[in-house]
C-alpha cells in the first residue's frame, strides 16, 4: 500500500492563522506537529511503502522541511505549479504508481484532516484493503452526529448484519442547506464524505479514463514531461494548464459503478473551519476551548486562539477570537465558514495578509518583520545551522546587521569574515553580501534596512542552492512568496 498525500490546499476558513503561503496543513493547530506530520504518523506500520506527496510548488519547501522533521524520505514530491483539484493530482499519482506495479494500493488522505483515534482507522483501512483488491474504489464515510451543512453527504447500501462492512455507494449529495441535513440526520443511513480513498492504481485509472478522459489524456502527457528539480518532480505547467479543473468526486466516483463505502467511526474531521477546531479541542466547564492565554468571565461556548498575548472576555457567548502578530479576526463561532469571504475581500484588495504571515518561513529559516516606517525597516531573521541565504545586492536599501545569538559568516564584495553575539556589521548599497550560519545551533540578527524603496522584490540572486537565481518580475508580487520569484 502506497500512501497519497494530498496537501495543495489554502485553507481559508482558517484566516488568520491559515494563509496562502502557510496553510493550515503545515501548522500545529492541534500538538505540537502539523497536521501534514500528524497525517504520516498515523498510518499503519505495516506493508506500508514511502509516501508520494503532491503539492503546490508554492509549498515545496515547507514540505521538505517538515518531512525531513521527521525523518521521512518520501518516494516523490509532485509539484503543481496551480491547482486542478483532487482528481488530476491524484492521476498524477496513480500514473507513477501504476508504472512500476498497476496492482498497488493506494490510500490517498488530505494532509489537513484530524482523526482522533487511530486503531478504529487502521481497521477501517484493512476493509478498505480487501475490497480495493478486487478493484472497488472505496471511500471511508464517517456518521453524522449533527446536521453539518459543510460536509457532502453519501447514500450506501445497509448491512444490518454487519455495520462496519464495505457497501456499494447508492448516491452522493451535494453539501446540503442546515433542513435538508437535519432531514437527512433523522433518516438515517447517511454518511459524511471524508475524501479519504483506497483503490488499485490502475483501477482509478480505468475509471478515470472511462468517464473524464479529457483529465486523464491531459495528466498523462504531462506526466511524460515531468522535470527533476533539487529533489522534486515538477508538473511541466504548459501542459497542466489545460487539465480540467475537477475533483475526485466528480470526476469518478459519482460515475463509477464500483464506488464502494467503507464506515469509518474514529473521531474524524476535516478541520475546515474554526467551529471544527472547537468541536475537537478540549474544553473547559463553560464549553471554552483556549489556545494561550485567557481571562474568561461569564463566557461560554468560546474558542480563543491567541499564543502571543492574554485575552480577556466578559459576558460573551459563542466567539471565536484569533489573534496573531499582525491580524485579529473575531466571528460568532456558527459564521465562521464566513471567513473565506474576508479573505476573498482581502485578496481583492491586495493585501499582503491574505498571504503571508508578518514572520516569513524560508528554506533557510525565517525573518519577522518586527517595526516598519518611513525608509527604515526591522527584522528579526533567523538562519538554521549549515544553511545560507542567496549571494545578493540591493539597488536600493543598505543594511545593517547585529548578531544576538550564534555565528555569521558574512561574505561583502571580496572579503569575509566572522561574527559572534554583540557583533555587527554594514551591508552599503550594491554591494554583493551572503550570509552563512556555520554553527550547531539557530543564527539570530537584527537587519535594520534604510533606503528609498524596501520591498522584498528589490533583491537580485547571484547564486542560490536553492535555485532562486530568477529576478522578480512585477514589484506587487512580493519574494516573500517563492513561487512567484523562482523556478525551484
Amino acid at each position: 500500500m502506497i500512501p497519497v498525500i494530498l496537501s495543495g490546499g489554502s485553507g481559508s476558513r482558517l484566516w488568520p492563522l491559515s494563509r496562502q503561503a502557510y496553510p493550515k496543513q503545515f501548522l500545529p493547530l492541534l500538538s505540537e506537529h502539523s497536521m501534514f506530520q500528524q497525517t504520516l504518523a498515523r498510518l499503519p506500520q505495516e506493508d506500508v511503502e514511502a509516501p508520494i506527496v503532491v503539492a503546490n510548488n508554492e509549498h515545496r519547501f515547507l514540505v521538505k522541511e517538515q518531512l525531513d522533521a521527521i525523518g521521512l524520505e518520501p518516494q516523490s514530491i509532485l509539484l503543481e505549479p496551480f491547482g486542478r483539484n483532487t482528481a488530476p493530482a491524484v492521476a498524477m499519482a496513480a500514473i507513477q504508481i501504476a508504472r512500476k506495479d498497476p496492482s498497488s494500493i493506494m490510500l490517498v488522505l488530505p494532509a489537513d484532516h484530524a482523526i482522533g483515534q487511530t486503531e478504529p482507522f487502521h481497521e477501517a483501512i484493512a476493509k478498505g484493503l480487501k475490497v480495493a483488491k478486487d478493484g472497488a474504489l472505496v471511500l471511508f464515510g464517517t456518521t453524522p452526529d449533527r446536521p453539518e451543512t459543510g460536509y457532502g453527504y453519501i447514500s450506501a447500501a445497509s448491512s444490518e448484519d454487519n455495520p462496519t462492512a464495505p457497501r456499494p455507494v447508492r448516491k452522493f449529495i451535494e453539501k446540503p442547506d442546515e433542513a435538508k441535513a437535519r432531514r437527512l440526520l433523522d433518516e438515517g443511513g447517511y454518511y459524511w464524505n471524508s475524501g479519504m480513498f483506497m483503490f488499485r492504481a490502475d483501477a482509478y485509472l480505468r475509471e478515470l479514463k472511462k468517464h473524464s478522459r479529457d483529465i486523464y489524456d491531459t495528466v498523462l502527457l504531462a506526466s511524460r514531461n515531468l522535470e527533476k528539480d533539487l529533489g522534486f518532480d515538477r508538473i511541466p505547467a504548459e501542459i497542466f494548464e489545460h487539465c480540467p479543473d475537477d475533483s475526485i468526486d466528480y470526476a469518478v466516483m459519482e460515475k463509477t459503478h464500483r464506488a464502494t463505502l467503507v464506515p469509518l467511526d474514529a473521531a474524524w474531521s476535516d478541520v475546515g473551519a474554526w467551529s471544527s477546531i472547537w468541536d475537537i479541542s478540549d474544553k473547559d466547564e463553560h464549553s471554552n476551548a483556549v489556545y494561550g492565554d485567557a481571562c474568561l468571565e461569564d463566557s461560554s461556548g468560546c474558542l480563543i486562539h491567541a499564543p502571543e498575548k492574554l485575552v480577556a472576555l466578559v459576558g460573551v457567548d459563542d466567539l471565536v477570537i484569533v489573534d496573531t502578530k499582525d491580524a485579529l479576526m473575531v466571528a460568532h463561532r456558527d459564521r465562521v465558514q464566513e471567513v473565506k469571504g474576508v479573505v476573498q475581500r482581502l485578496k481583492a484588495e491586495q493585501r499582503p495578509e491574505a498571504r503571508i504571515h508578518r514572520e516569513v518561513f524560508r528554506p533557510w529559516g525565517s525573518y519577522d518583520s518586527i517595526d516598519t516606517g518611513n525608509r527604515f525597516q526591522v527584522k528579526r531573521i533567523t538562519v538554521n545551522p549549515g544553511e545560507r541565504l542567496s549571494l545578493q545586492k540591493h539597488h536600493h536599501r543598505a543594511e545593517h546587521w547585529i548578531i544576538v545569538r550564534g555565528t555569521a559568516e558574512v561574505s561583502r564584495d571580496d572579503e569575509t569574515f566572522l561574527l559572534s553575539e554583540n557583533e555587527s556589521t554594514y551591508i552599503p548599497i550594491g554591494s554583493v553580501h551572503r550570509l552563512f550560519n556555520p554553527g550547531k545551533i539557530a543564527l539570530e540578527l537584527i537587519e535594520v534596512q534604510s533606503g528609498a524603496y524596501l520591498g522584498e522584490d528589490d533583491i537580485e540572486r547571484l547564486d542560490d542552492r536553492y535555485g532562486r537565481t530568477e529576478p522578480a518580475q512585477e514589484k506587487e508580487e512580493p519574494e516573500d512568496i517563492p513561487v512567484m520569484v523562482s523556478r525551484a
